[in-house]
């Protein structure tokens, strides 16, 4: 079963959602409407809060944690994501900000307190180190990831699209589990 308590906290779904079978969704953790997560992938919202945004998806074998509350860090680490994300396969997301219609690339790990602001690409197998905060618009990529260039309009329009197309892909999953 995809969904778990963690203590007394249990998962909340908005309108729309697709869970795979095969994910597991854990605590503290928030999806809104129409998006959706895929094969294998875990969000484990027991030390801290997981958001997912409106349309996001969040694929294949990737893995969202957070970090704790200290005294040095009331807040410890959320992990927030925005609305029309889109999570490639086999990311780390710890801790961390993504804001609306980004794409974070497969393979891709993203540390706690990295803040990415709206519109950004983050390319396959890059690392966003601690505390990194990006530049809206542009392309980064890397290990550590650097900023390449500023995206361009087909590429900003193509962030959308993509949340956009999973959004088409999960609805067929919704519609094949009611037949």
């Amino acid at each position: 079963m995809p969904l778990s308590n963690y203590l007394a906290t249990s998962p909340i779904l908005g309108d729309r959602v697709y869970l795979h079978p095969s994910c597991q969704v854990i605590g503290d953790v928030k999806i809104g409407d129409d998006s959706s997560v895929w094969c294998n992938t875990v969000l484990r919202g027991d030390v801290n809060r997981i958001v997912v945004g409106r349309g996001s998806n969040v694929q294949d074998l990737t893995v969202g944690h957070v970090s704790h509350q200290t005294p040095e860090k009331p807040d410890g680490s959320p992990l927030i994501i925005g609305d029309y994300v889109t999570v490639g396969h086999a990311v780390i997301l710890h801790g961390c900000t993504i804001g609306n219609d980004c794409l974070i690339g497969m393979g891709s790990i993203i540390m706690d307190d990295v803040v990415i602001p709206d519109q950004v690409m983050i390319g396959a197998g890059s690392l966003v180190s601690p505390g990194k905060v990006l530049g809206s618009g542009m392309l980064y990529m890397g290990r550590p990831a650097r900023a390449v260039r500023a995206l361009t309009q087909q590429e900003i329009s193509s962030l959308r699209y993509s949340a956009e197309h999973y959004i088409r892909l999960k609805d067929n999953y919704l519609c094949d589990a009611k037949t």
